[in-house]
């Protein structure tokens, strides 16, 4: 004997169809809640469905283009800040607004498995978030059907480039050349740069930094390419740490910063007495790290809930998602930026209480007086 349960398990539209005498389109523009259905029939529809147990799917909805009932954020990489954050934007958003969100991350970029991976991630009422910091999000934007609704998450495109394409970003061009600058305004000659992987020939990150040092008509150094994590900036900061010269670095984001400062004082470079950092991106331990880290804070959640405000723009559920503004970079001065020793103000030595050195040639004194913020005067070398 079938149960109610049983029934509403293998029930489909076209069963609730043939029990009302309609069309399974009549039956989708009721569950739609279409005008266009006549009352006697809506009932007769209403009623089929709670005889059978039937439990309409998205896919039903569909079928007489109904609404988009659903939003799937394709991604490669959940664990980095940048779209693990956005990824939080997008959720409250498409809560708020009623709307179902899946993930689906795509660990290749190869044309074949993305392609695979956007088929498989939308549905007939579905649409499509790409976060597309990455190699497999700009192929996914490249193969993405013309039918499909979608919104993207984009590095700061070149010029016009992303003139009228359904794309948002935050200008970390112009943040880089603004972190750049910082340094440079404190008295540093140059800046080296631990890049984060490039994906393009313009990564905007590079070319605000780079742009900043031409236009200050200073010495350009040779990036040094890193990865995501704090190992690969400690690796290129153990490289950097035996240069002097090397006074002011900005990273390609906090993870490398924070190896690059643990390598600078590995190697008995105090931070910002020695060498200056500024990171990418304000990760909440940017502010506890000690020295505090002077960072770029760029605020990925509101990027996430405006890239679904341009979805539902596209999708004609908002007027004008122009005008829910874009995010700003921010650069926020902590403790691991300041001049270099050549310029700093050093008081008379008799009156000054100055902190000696732990592991500097010849006993050397710290340029900081004792107490000051930001110092750290520790090494092992």
């Amino acid at each position: 004997m079938s149960t109610a349960v049983d029934r509403a398990s293998s029930a489909s539209i076209r069963d609730v169809a043939r029990a009302a005498g309609v069309s399974h389109q009549t039956v989708s523009r009721v569950i739609n809640s279409s005008a266009s259905v006549k009352g006697s029939t809506r009932q007769a529809v209403l009623e089929a469905i709670e005889r059978l147990g039937f439990r309409p799917n998205r896919a039903a909805r569909a079928l007489a283009g109904g609404p988009v009932q659903s939003v799937t954020a394709l991604v490669s990489n959940t664990r980095l800040y940048g779209p693990a954050t956005a990824l939080e934007g997008i959720e409250e958003a498409t809560r708020a607004a009623g709307l179902a969100l899946g993930v689906r991350v795509v660990e290749s970029g190869t044309p074949k498995v993305v392609r695979d991976a956007v088929e498989r991630a939308v549905d007939p009422s579905g649409s499509l978030i790409i976060i597309a910091y990455d190699k497999p999000g700009m192929v996914a934007l490249e193969v993405v059907p013309p039918h499909v609704p979608m919104a993207a998450i984009v590095e700061a495109p070149s010029g016009d480039e992303g003139a009228g394409r359904p794309w948002v970003w935050i200008d970390d061009r112009k943040a880089a050349k603004d972190a750049t600058n910082h340094l440079l305004s404190l008295g540093h000659e140059t800046v080296h740069y631990v890049s984060i992987p490039p994906f393009t020939e313009t990564s905007p990150r590079t070319m605000g930094w780079r742009s900043a040092l031409v236009e200050a008509a200073v010495r350009v150094p040779e990036p040094a390419e890193g990865g995501w994590s704090p190992r690969s900036g400690y690796e290129a900061g153990l490289k950097l740490a035996r240069d002097m010269r090397v006074t002011a670095v900005l990273c390609g984001n906090d993870d490398l910063a924070f190896g690059v400062a643990r390598a600078m004082l590995e190697a008995g470079r105090a931070i910002p007495g020695s060498v200056s950092i500024v990171g990418f991106d304000d990760t909440p331990l940017a502010a506890f790290y000690s020295p505090a880290l002077t960072t770029v804070r760029q605020d990925f959640s509101a990027l996430g809930r405006r890239c679904f405000a341009k979805l539902l723009a596209i999708l004609g559920r908002e007027p004008n998602s122009d005008d829910i503004p874009s995010p700003n970079a921010e650069l926020v001065i902590r403790e691991s930026s300041g001049p270099p020793l050549a310029t700093r103000w050093r008081p008379p030595k008799r009156r000054s209480r100055m902190v000696r050195g732990v592991g500097r040639p010849n006993g050397a004194v710290s340029p900081y007086s004792a107490g000051e913020r930001g110092d750290i005067v520790a090494g092992h070398g």
